[in-house]
């Protein structure tokens, strides 16, 4: 009996811990301040940017732009490594130590929910809503936590099927089913398939276009185990055996599938925008095409987003000249003018129209329908552990190392623990 009660006494406490650390979080987000929307105009003083390394050149040509427009706002561009990972290592370590050192922060769409759960950003949901109207609608997805805007939308980005007009014909695949019945019968489908974030984005693409998700909207809830997640795996995994999708995929990123493509290896891939410039250089080019994702089975075609936002730390001490330079950053003559410098997709609709950004960039146009059919990947403070679950048990199943079934209770099992460390 004793023993009895004392397993209800933990319990108790064990409940009561994770309601405590809900109302934290709960706290963190509902006191976090409000970054200043009205009077940019006014703004002065120092902004630090920290942001990934400028290898192309366009975030100083968005300072530069700015300075011109702002002359009493001095922006400084704080380069962080190129490795995203490396990236968030370096942000949190500042923000753990509420160091004002970063005004702005660029975070990967998959940060936001993390760093608004921790109390590091502040609310900028009356700075988009001035606003809201310039942005694709499914790019503020990926900014927004617990009905709040934590971030404004700089950068996006959706991937492409890029087909061989060669051998399968110049008109692109209608359904996902058509792409695989082909690939199989030509040279194959590539895509990311190594055990990584990539592999966890491609599931997603068909998961969502089959009507499925991997959390539910209020992020509490695992929903991958579903009959879409059955379906979807179930799909990826049988096109190993039946040789739509060569072997060698498990161990692709972007860069070995982009190889492969443009080594005549495969006749269709999925990818990034990106490749479309470097295939264009190649022994493929007029060879081949690209389109935004067909539908799988009976739903609507789906993409993921990646890309840039940019955040206020919660430790700024000029989130006003922060607020004047993210509000530039992300209008149309930066936007438009980082698009013709290094092709980095816009959240804002405008620039896609461009006559000059179309004659640079002429997959312009489908790239804006990609990011419109675009999809959040689940927004959770504890996304990290949520993808890792998904891509190792997703590349198990392809692999042949567990049935697709056995793979998706897995996968459930490890997100549910993962919801729970937070």
């Amino acid at each position: 009996m004793r023993s009895v009660r004392f397993l209800l006494v933990l319990l108790a406490t064990a409940l009561l811990i994770a309601g405590c650390g809900s109302d934290k979080e709960s706290k963190k987000t509902s006191n976090a301040k409000k970054a200043p929307t009205a009077d940019t105009k006014g703004a002065k003083g120092n902004v630090n940017w920290c942001i990934g390394k400028d290898t192309s050149g366009a975030y100083q040509a968005s300072i530069d732009l700015f300075k011109k427009a702002n002359p009493k706002v001095k922006v400084k561009l704080v380069e962080l490594p190129e490795s995203a990972d490396e990236q968030r290592t370096q942000l949190v370590q500042r923000l753990r130590a509420k160091s004002p050192e970063c005004d702005v922060l660029g975070m990967d769409v998959i940060w936001t929910a993390e760093f608004a759960a921790q109390g590091w950003l502040q609310d900028v949901s009356d700075l988009v809503g001035k606003r809201e109207g310039d942005f694709i609608p499914s790019t503020l997805e990926t900014a927004k936590y617990q009905d709040k805007t934590w971030a404004v939308p700089m950068h996006t980005n959706a991937g492409f099927i890029y087909y061989r007009k060669d051998q399968v014909g110049n008109k692109a695949p209608a359904s996902w089913e058509d792409v695989y019945k082909k690939a199989a019968q030509k040279k194959g489908l590539v895509y990311q398939g190594a055990s990584y974030e990539g592999l966890t984005v491609c599931f997603l693409e068909l998961l969502y276009s089959a009507g499925g998700k991997a959390l539910s909207d209020d992020g509490k809830k695992v929903e991958v185990d579903s009959p879409e997640g059955k379906k979807t795996l179930q799909f990826m995994a049988a096109g190993f055996k039946n040789g739509a999708v060569p072997k060698a995929v498990t161990t692709y990123q972007e860069e070995p599938a982009r190889r492969a493509f443009e080594s005549s290896k495969a006749s269709y891939m999925r990818n990034w925008p990106y490749a479309f410039a470097l295939d264009n250089k190649s022994k493929v080019t007029g060879k081949f095409d690209i389109a935004p994702f067909p539908k799988f089975g009976s739903g609507s075609p789906a993409s993921v987003l990646g890309g840039i936002n940019l955040g206020i730390s919660a430790y700024s001490k000029n989130p006003k000249g922060a607020a004047a330079f993210i509000d530039f950053a992300t209008g149309p003559q930066a936007q438009k003018a980082n698009f013709l410098e290094s092709a980095s997709p816009p959240a804002t609709a405008a620039p896609y129209g461009d006559k000059a950004v179309q004659k640079k960039n002429p997959f312009a146009p489908a790239l804006k329908k990609a990011v419109e059919q675009g999809k959040a990947r689940p927004v959770s403070p504890v996304y990290p552990q949520i993808s890792e679950a998904i891509y190792k048990n997703v590349h198990d199943a392809l692999q042949g190392k567990q049935k697709p079934d056995a793979a998706l209770r897995k996968m459930k099992s490890e997100m549910e623990k993962a919801l729970q460390t937070f």
